[in-house]
């Protein structure tokens, strides 16, 4: 029996298909995962993408009633309701929304739904077809993939060797090997004129206030003694995604998924590179996929050493990041703020006053927004360098150092090198 892959959604991940459901004909080989094995990932469909189909959909120009650029969104699931939807909302001056794709038409069309005050004229598309039709339509030249984490990848190259630019969800990739193979295949990609088109990577953790502010604190705080992350989530019953199958059945399952997010925070904090890791992981709520727990010692390429301590539910929710130096201290902490949620950065100075800065989340905003300046500028200057907090391999790093981690672990708390890009 075939089950197929909904996109991020309450009831998403391995279901059985209706034949009662309303979908246009063909079905995206990329959505099919077999029960008992995982799905199956060509690149290969990719490199043979027929170029003469689509290339009308080469970049030329912004058609439409204004110079507006416009953008799909792949993917009608939680995350593109609750976050791309509004977020997108905010900047409907800076981007038209036109399309709106997902696995059925009913989900498509609910979706567009939610945008219709900001986006009166938004398209619904679904199915095999209508990719096709995202693909082929030049006025098209933005596309956000939010998809299911196995077939994010496959869906970013097609949507890329068509002349789009792509904004993809988090995480990159399942492994560091796919991510290789990812990058292999997009650099392959000949600079197309008037402009190559860009693979950004939607962390929201690089772009969020607290961390940008906290980096430059950093050298207030003299040389880098010890680092601490603590993340107690919160990952239960009552979370919309804790039914996530495609989660449960990612490898790594949600100590991949959501760690990537901690590691963006780490990195961006520290301003350097994790070069080893000493993992041991382990299996204590059986309600979550293993692992659910995972301790790590790990050191930074400037020789300083922290620890992660990650549990994906916890009766008391805490997530932090800590930097002791030897003239002061820089530590982020998850809280609420006059019913705002974001992150309390304090700041101990040497003299051993601490200030406190409350900054609210708005990191999807801010990255969906530099997606958008990216792609006007690219349509002016063809050697435009994009935004390098969105770039495809920041987030090929952050998991290759949840990959290193889980390896680790499976090698009794080995020391593993973090794998480059």
């Amino acid at each position: 029996m075939a089950f197929h892959l909904k996109n991020k959604s309450s009831s998403e991940g391995l279901v059985v298909r209706s034949d009662s459901e309303k979908r246009r004909p063909g079905n995206w080989e990329g959505l099919v995962v077999r029960s008992d094995s995982a799905l199956p990932f060509s690149f290969a469909s990719v490199l043979h993408f027929n170029e003469d189909q689509h290339s009308s959909s080469q970049p030329g120009g912004m058609a439409g009633e204004s110079d507006l650029p416009r953008i799909a969104v792949v993917g009608a699931g939680i995350f593109a309701r609750t976050q791309y939807i509004p977020r997108l909302r905010e900047i409907a001056h800076l981007v038209v929304l036109k399309a709106i794709w997902s696995r059925t038409q009913e989900s498509a069309e609910a979706a567009a739904e939610l945008a219709r005050d900001f986006a009166p004229d938004i398209e619904c598309k679904w199915g095999d077809a209508g990719l096709e039709e995202i693909m082929g339509d030049r006025s098209i030249v933005g596309v956000a993939v939010v998809l299911a984490g196995q077939v994010q990848v496959e869906l970013s190259l097609k949507m890329l060797k068509a002349g789009k630019h792509v904004i993809q969800e988090k995480p990159a990739s399942g492994s560091t090997a796919e991510a290789e193979t990812a990058l292999s295949v997009y650099n392959s990609f000949p600079n197309q004129l008037p402009y190559k088109p860009i693979w950004a990577l939607a962390e929201n953790y690089r772009f969020e206030p607290a961390f940008v502010e906290s980096n430059k604190l950093m050298s207030d705080i003299g040389e880098m003694m010890n680092i601490q992350v603590i993340v107690e989530g919160s990952m239960n019953s009552s979370n919309p995604y804790f039914n996530s199958s495609w989660r449960r059945n990612f490898l790594g399952g949600f100590i991949l998924d959501m760690g990537v997010h901690f590691i963006a925070g780490l990195r961006m904090l520290v301003g350097s590179e994790i070069a080893t890791v000493s993992s041991i992981s382990r299996h204590v709520d059986t309600a979550l996929p293993p692992p659910d727990n995972i301790c790590s010692l790990f050191q930074l390429e400037n020789g300083c050493a922290g620890v992660l301590v990650f549990a994906v539910n916890s009766r008391s929710p805490k997530i932090l990041w800590r930097v002791d130096g030897t003239k002061g201290t820089v530590q982020v902490e998850r809280g609420i703020d006059s019913g705002k949620h974001g992150y309390q950065v304090l700041f101990t100075s040497e003299n051993g006053q601490c200030q406190k800065t409350f900054y609210p989340f708005s990191g999807v905003h801010e990255e969906l927004k530099a997606f958008v300046h990216d792609i006007v500028q690219a349509s002016k200057d063809g050697d435009h360098k994009a935004e390098p907090r969105s770039s495809y391999a920041e987030g090929a790093r952050d998991v290759a150092v949840l990959e290193a981690m889980l390896e680790s672990s499976k090698k009794q708390g080995a020391q593993v090198q973090v794998k480059k890009f």
